[in-house]
């Protein structure tokens, strides 16, 4: 169980952009018997209805990645519905989720409905399945960890 994560998605229509997932749980209350390593499945945006996802996700600088084609990207982590059409930001995005957020090195900002937050390493953020984006204005990347836990839809 020690070694290289082995599901990783590295976004090809996104340069820069990866996501690894760590583990998975499928139902509440979590399964704790057996050995098998429980996130080695395709990598998807959501985690099951009522499961949850451990995910690090490295964001690179806004320049890597913006103007590339983010529909693709969230296309082939099954998540085609999850883009909010209305919005001028191809990432802006929602989720039937809570995740939380917390910086592991580097910064970025969470922008919200109701504004943008500038976040750097140690922060927390809890994101409650509001529609949302990230932004990387650095020149280095922002590394994540993300807990994203199964929720009732945001109204």
């Amino acid at each position: 169980m020690d070694g290289l994560a082995p599901n990783v998605k590295e976004m090809a229509s996104m340069p820069g952009v990866a996501l690894t997932d760590l583990w998975e749980t499928t139902t509440a209350p979590a399964n704790n018997t057996g050995s098998v390593d429980a996130a080695e499945r395709p990598v998807k945006l959501e985690p099951p209805e009522v499961g949850s996802i451990l995910r690090i996700v490295e964001f690179p600088p806004d320049s890597m990645w913006k103007g590339a084609d983010a529909a693709k990207a969230f296309e082939s982590i099954g998540a085609g519905h999850a883009p909010d059409k209305t919005s001028d930001d191809p990432m802006r995005h929602k989720t039937s989720t809570i995740d939380y957020i917390i910086v592991l090195k580097g910064e970025i900002f969470a922008i919200l409905d109701t504004g943008e937050t500038l976040l750097k390493t140690g922060d927390i953020l809890v994101q409650r399945g509001t529609v949302h984006s990230w932004s990387v204005r650095t020149k280095e990347p922002c590394l994540v960890a993300a807990i994203l836990i199964g929720a009732e839809p945001h109204p």
